[in-house]
């Protein structure tokens, strides 16, 4: 009698397995993020905050006001990024296909940036207006470039338009910076990315149009996978193909847009995150959506920590972080997928 489950049955129970594990090892990392910093806040003293809020608590002042709205960010643009990327790259069926390499947060970044330079718009409903509308004129030209170049919109000329806009894009960036550099100082560290001095206020904004995203992306993971094996695949499978990635485009968009109005441009998340997961996952995006969202919110906050630590006193911005990690582990991940 063979007593061994067959490997199917183990992968499955395997991915059962690992997504609460996932979270805890989130929720654990969610608690050292409140607790490091600047002033050390020991975890019990955290525990007794979230529990048993005392407004004359200096410590418990500091877990409400600065360190808890700063993870919570982390948390929802961690997972944002990263579902954002895992969409793209199983629509696009191109591995390097996410939110930076394919130009929508660049367009984010120069709307936002046009719009309180030029416009004077400002506050925490413009912001994530702006956003939307630069990520989708951005993803818009994108594919345009893509489909007028010889041999239409593949995953090469994607990643080739996407690399034109964002350098073009980034350039009108930096002279719109030049240009009204007074009208920029509270933004400065917001252009490199970064999770500092974030309030409750934008997150309850932006915040409820992440989340519906993230739902709409979870429902829609089963018709990726199949638009993933190919269009005539998917549509032999009855899947709508077209409507499939009208609705995949907004919830990119808005994940996309909602991510840099809270943290600015963070690189890397959506490119690193759905190939790590892929490792564990396989191709099946039921999976991969629901895995890239747990690991790439415990991802940012790890890395928003390492921000704050790694040259203590000082903080450096954790867009800078998110490119020196997540380069290197994206080499690491290509070499490991080759063999």
């Amino acid at each position: 009698m063979n007593m061994i489950a067959p490997p199917a049955v183990t992968v499955r129970t395997g991915r059962w397995l690992g997504l609460p594990l996932a979270m805890g090892i989130v929720a654990a990392t969610l608690c050292l993020h409140i607790a490091l910093g600047a002033k050390f806040v020991p975890l019990d003293v955290v525990f007794e905050a979230l529990t048993h809020r005392d407004p004359a608590n200096f410590n418990h002042t500091i877990v409400w006001d600065l360190r808890l709205p700063r993870a919570l960010v982390a948390i929802i643009v961690g997972a944002s990024l990263s579902v954002a990327g895992a969409l793209m790259q199983g629509v696009t069926r191109n591995p390097l296909a996410e939110p930076g390499i394919l130009g929508l947060m660049a367009g984010a970044s120069f709307a936002v940036v046009f719009g309180i330079g030029m416009l004077g718009l400002a506050g925490n409903t413009a912001i994530p207006m702006m956003a939307a509308g630069g990520s989708l004129g951005a993803a818009c030209l994108v594919y345009l470039i893509s489909r007028w170049v010889p041999g239409g919109a593949t995953p090469l000329t994607l990643t080739l338009a996407g690399a034109v806009v964002t350098a073009f894009l980034g350039a009108l960036t930096s002279v719109a910076f030049l240009l009204r550099e007074n009208a920029f100082d509270s933004y400065r560290v917001w252009l490199s990315g970064s999770l500092a001095g974030r309030d409750l206020s934008m997150l309850m904004t932006a915040g409820p149009v992440l989340i519906v995203a993230l739902v709409v992306a979870f429902a829609l993971a089963r018709q990726i996978t199949a638009l993933a094996m190919g269009e005539e695949v998917a549509l032999a499978l009855g899947v709508r193909t077209g409507w499939l990635k009208a609705q995949l485009l907004v919830c990119v968009v808005a994940l996309t847009a909602g991510s840099v109005a809270l943290a600015g441009p963070l690189g890397f998340v959506g490119l690193v995150i759905p190939h790590a997961v892929r490792l564990f996952t396989g191709s099946d995006y039921r999976w991969i959506v629901p895995y890239s969202a747990v690991v790439g919110a415990g991802y940012l906050l790890a890395v928003d920590v390492a921000a704050r630590m790694m040259f203590r006193p000082a903080e450096i911005s954790t867009g800078i972080v998110t490119a020196l990690i997540g380069a290197p582990i994206f080499v690491y991940l290509i070499r490991k997928r080759s063999r």
